[in-house]
């Protein structure tokens, strides 16, 4: 978000932008267990992003209980149904960097890989394709100068605003923090830190954009509702 500071000393109006993520081919391939596992060692962490949360932006038809594009194909490439479970429950929210959270699909697919009497394969027409991605980010020409006035904002946001302020804003920022967040704490006002703390409380990773755009309406029109009675 630009957050710049005016000559009054005043916290700048919350630029509301609009995101796309493209997608860019590596080169890098896996068709069978033992591959992705090497693949997942050395592939470039913008990849892990695009397919953990590349998802969260781009339209899909698959099966909405595989919330990330690996384990997707671990269960219909490779057809290993309790291993894509596993992946599908990774959060990436629960690890600090994606080094980290690179660090855990590495281990749970080693795990499954030393119970397995044969590596599966996938057929050479299922083989998974890595993707990277770089974000290309649109200005709406839409600004709020007063708190009071997010809701509606929030409101009216596009899947592709809620994206870039509410996820793509932490891994701009050195403390990963949503823009939201970050503008509040930075009108410096103490008493926007309740409602910081409930905006913090919002796991980004697992609802549908549509969703977490519902939750973030919910708790700010219920801070704002609550200090204006």
């Amino acid at each position: 978000m630009d957050n710049n500071t005016n000559p009054t000393g005043e916290s700048a109006a919350f630029a509301v932008k609009d995101c796309a993520l493209a997608a860019i081919a590596t080169g890098e391939r896996a068709q069978n267990l033992k591959e992705l596992r090497d693949r997942l060692q050395t592939i470039d962490a913008a990849a892990l992003y695009y397919h953990f949360w590349g998802t969260r932006l781009r339209p899909s038809f698959d099966d909405p209980e595989y919330n990330n594009d690996i384990a997707g194909w671990v269960r219909h490439g490779l057809h290993e149904p309790s291993l894509a479970e596993r992946l599908s429950v990774v959060d990436p929210m629960d690890y600090p960097d994606l080094e980290a959270l690179r660090f855990e699909l590495v281990e749970i697919v080693e795990d499954y890989l030393d119970r397995l009497p044969v590596i599966p394969w996938s057929h050479e027409d299922r083989q998974f394709h890595f993707i990277r991605s770089q974000i290309v980010v649109f200005d709406t020409h839409h600004v709020v100068t007063d708190p009071n006035d997010i809701v509606d904002a929030v409101s009216a946001m596009s899947a592709g605003s809620v994206f870039y302020h509410f996820i793509d804003a932490r891994r701009r920022t050195p403390d990963q923090m949503d823009d939201f967040r970050t503008w509040l704490i930075d009108l410096d006002r103490t008493g926007y830190n309740p409602l910081c703390d409930r905006l913090a409380a919002i796991d980004p990773y697992f609802p549908t954009l549509t969703e977490l755009r519902d939750q973030l309406v919910a708790v700010l029109a219920g801070f704002f509702g609550e200090g204006s009675s």
